[in-house]
C-alpha cells in the first residue's frame, strides 16, 4: 500500500490532509481516487490506515481508519556522518544507508574531501539529498525520514558527538594491521534505543591529524573486515550489521 509522510500541520483528530508533491503522485502517477486507501505517518514514527474522501489540485483530505502498531525503524538510532565524497556518491550514501534504517546523515569536510560546497550548492544538495531520503523512506516502507543535515566541520562535528553512547570512526588502517578493534566485538554491546554515531571518511580516508582529533574525544576506531571498503559502501556495511544484531538475533 502506498506510504506517505504527512508533516504535523497536516493532521487533526480524525483526518490527514496531503499537499505539496504528494498530491500529483496520488491524483495523477498513482491514479487513486475517492474511497482508495493510502497509509500515512506522521513525524512521531507512527502509521495510520487512512481512506481518501476528497481531491483537489492543491491537497488530498482523508480519514484516519485506524492507527497501525507496525514499526519497521532500526531499534537504534544511527547517525552516519560522511565525509565529503567526489560526484554522486553522497546520493547513494543517504539512499542506501536510509533503506539500512539509519536515522540521520551529517556530512562534514574532510582534510582529504576533494569537493568542497559553497553555501549556494550546499542548499541545493542537501534538498536533493532529503528528497532521496524520503523516497528511500517510502520503499523501505518506513515511518520515519531521516535527517539530512548541514555540512559540519570535523569540530562541530565532535562537539555534537557528546550527545552519543557510541562513537565510532572506520579507520582503513585497521585492516592492515593484526591487532585491531572489529566491529563484530562492538556490534553485540549495542543497545535498542542507544544512540550510534558512525564517522566515515572520504576517498582518501582521514588525515593523521583527524585520526588524533577523534581518539582524543573518545572514538573508537573500527575494521571493517580485512578489505579496503570503498567510501560509500562502508555506512551500508556497518548499518547492515547492526541491523542484523539487533533485527535479527535478538
Amino acid at each position: 500500500m502506498q506510504r506517505y509522510f504527512v508533516p504535523a500541520s497536516g493532521w487533526n483528530d480524525e483526518h490527514v490532509i496531503v499537499t505539496g508533491d504528494d498530491v500529483h503522485h496520488v491524483t495523477k502517477v498513482m491514479r487513486m481516487k475517492e474511497e482508495d486507501h493510502i497509509l500515512c505517518c506522521n513525524p512521531d514514527g507512527h502509521a495510520a490506515l487512512c481512506e481518501i474522501n476528497d481531491m483537489t489540485n492543491h491537497q488530498v483530505t482523508c480519514t484516519i481508519l485506524e492507527w497501525l502498531e507496525d514499526n519497521s525503524e532500526l531499534p537504534a538510532c544511527i547517525t552516519i556522518a560522511q565525509g565529503l565524497p567526489k560526484g554522486d556518491k553522497m546520493e547513494l550514501v543517504v539512499q542506501k544507508g536510509t533503506e539500512l534504517g539509519a536515522c540521520k546523515f551529517i556530512p562534514f569536510e574532510a582534510e582529504r574531501s576533494i569537493v568542497k560546497w559553497d553555501e549556494k550548492k550546499s542548499q541545493k544538495k542537501l534538498a536533493r539529498y532529503q528528497k532521496i531520503a524520503k523516497e528511500a523512506s517510502e520503499q523501505a516502507h518506513r515511518n520515519r525520514i531521516p535527517v539530512v543535515e548541514q555540512v559540519h566541520q570535523l569540530s562541530a562535528l565532535i562537539e555534537k558527538s557528546k550527545q552519543y553512547d557510541w562513537k565510532l570512526f572506520a579507520y582503513e588502517d585497521e585492516a592492515r594491521t593484526t591487532s585491531f578493534q572489529s566491529l563484530k566485538d562492538i556490534v553485540p554491546e549495542i543497545q535498542s534505543s542507544e544512540h550510534v554515531m558512525i564517522v566515515i571518511g572520504p576517498e582518501g580516508g582521514f588525515s593523521e591529524h583527524e585520526v588524533e582529533q577523534l581518539r582524543a574525544a573518545q572514538f573508537t576506531s573500527v575494521r571493517l573486515g580485512p578489505r579496503i571498503l570503498r567510501t560509500e559502501t562502508a555506512s551500508s556495511y556497518i548499518l547492515a550489521a547492526i541491523s542484523y544484531q539487533l533485527e535479527e538475533l535478538r
